[in-house]
């Protein structure tokens, strides 16, 4: 698969979403963007709040024909009518969702900063690999997906992949030649403005 010439947005959403605001949000940036996809990955595990906000953003995104993935809740996407899964735990679930979801449905794995996960997860079939966080941060270990792994893995791999996590313009730039997807979260949703921090990140793609 060719790198595309510039790098798609795969938008993530906050870990809360308050769905009397969100998704008039989500629609604002959908309409001024090329978005590729919408990951639904909230911290909550109360079933009926993820199902609420699933139906809710599923709206917002079929109406644009942009796909809408959760987070990790693999049994969840048939019965919320969504287009796949995220999966956290690199290539260990990535044969149970392919088996569960049929050949159809998107399956990505993010896979830290480890590029025998990213193989690993995509040899069983994974859609796509994600790495991240691309920069040193505090939290966890502070280990991170150094831009030499996106470029090996742009050269080498066929398997699409995205980067994610503590990303700013100046990573953006850096990895915009290696990348396939730029998965945005936390980056925008801290904005004031999300839609105008958005343009900001996608203008130093270069």
């Amino acid at each position: 698969m060719d790198t595309p010439e510039q790098p798609q947005i795969y938008l993530i959403t906050p870990p809360e979403v308050e769905l009397s605001t969100f998704p008039a949000t989500l629609a604002g940036i959908l309409d001024a963007h090329d978005i590729a996809c919408v990951r639904l990955a909230l911290a909550t595990r109360d079933e009926d709040r993820i199902a609420r906000a699933a139906d809710a953003l599923r709206e917002v995104t079929h109406a644009r024909d942009v796909a809408l993935v959760i987070a990790d809740h693999t049994l969840m996407v048939e019965r919320l009518g969504l287009d796949g899964v995220h999966l956290s735990d690199a290539a260990r679930s990535v044969r149970h969702a392919r088996k569960e979801l049929g050949p159809d449905a998107i399956v990505g794995a993010f896979c830290g900063p480890s590029r025998h996960d990213g193989m690993s997860a995509g040899e069983a079939g994974a859609d796509y690999v994600s790495f991240g966080p691309v920069r040193p941060g505090t939290l966890d270990d502070g280990s991170f997906a150094e831009t030499e792994l996106f470029g090996w893995w742009s050269e080498v791999i066929e398997v699409p992949v995205v980067a994610e996590g503590l990303l700013d313009e100046a990573m953006i730039t850096r990895l915009a030649p290696h990348t396939d997807f730029f998965g945005l979260g936390d980056e925008l949703w801290k904005s004031e403005e999300p839609a105008a921090e958005l343009k900001k990140l996608i203008t130093a793609m270069g």
